[in-house]
């Protein structure tokens, strides 16, 4: 569904993707790990068309992206941290976005219910607290149906209700078939997520492993301790 094939990004003298391929297919999961620096918030930039690589290519549904804006549509994108027009109602930063992808299909609407928006459409963005604007990405991302789902960080802030709520919202639309990037520094929330592990450090995947493969060549059962393991392999 998303192929980039020998990605390669310089910024000045710095190489943030070197020759990087992958492949992401439908109803899957696909963590996206590696530490700081190693390249994965530009390869997600690259896939969204916010990053164009120096050279390489990049396919959605077979279609290259370069030049093709259109394949945005099918994108759900949840921001680390989500930035808003201050003075805006959360009820107008979602009539606005509605506006702005002229959806025509199902809007989903359940994480705005889950998260109980009806009493909160008044609120301005200004006055809200860094959980709250989460919330607002997170239903922002999933709104508009989208094939694709690219979750950056997406429970940070969140208390733990929200948490779960948001977690199960993922695991729902990976068995409906879509595929799903997420990217988090809290590994242990990965493990009831991800079947698809994507390892980078500066600037080169080092590996692409379903997530159970990953974890019987390690000998850990836990996510977090299997990408420790090869941490201290890579170093």
């Amino acid at each position: 569904m998303i192929i980039a094939t020998n990605i390669t990004k310089r910024f000045g003298k710095l190489i943030a993707l070197d020759n990087v391929s992958a492949s992401c297919s439908k109803g899957e999961c696909v963590a996206l790990i590696g530490p700081n620096g190693s390249g994965k918030t530009t390869l997600i930039k690259s896939i969204l068309g916010m990053v164009v690589p120096d050279s390489g290519t990049i396919t959605f549904n077979g279609q290259n992206i370069s030049n093709n804006w259109q394949y945005r549509s099918q994108i759900g994108y949840m921001p680390q941290i989500g930035r808003y027009p201050e003075n805006m109602t959360i009820g107008q930063v979602l009539d606005m976005m509605s506006d702005i992808r002229m959806h025509e299909g199902r809007r989903d609407n359940d994480l705005l219910n889950e998260f109980d928006f009806k009493s909160l459409l008044d609120k301005r963005m200004r006055t809200l607290s860094g959980g709250t604007r989460q919330k607002v990405s997170a239903a922002l991302a999933f709104m508009f149906d989208p094939e694709v789902l690219i979750l950056d960080e997406p429970t940070a802030g969140l208390d733990p209700v929200a948490s779960e709520i948001l977690k199960q919202k993922i695991i729902a639309e990976k068995k409906s078939g879509k595929l799903i990037l997420i990217t988090s520094h809290i590994l242990s929330e990965l493990d009831d997520l991800a079947t698809q592990v994507i390892y980078m450090q500066d600037g080169k995947l080092v590996f692409h492993k379903p997530i159970e493969v990953l974890k019987h060549e390690t000998g850990e059962h836990k996510l977090s301790r299997a990408i420790a393991s090869v941490m201290v392999q890579c170093q």
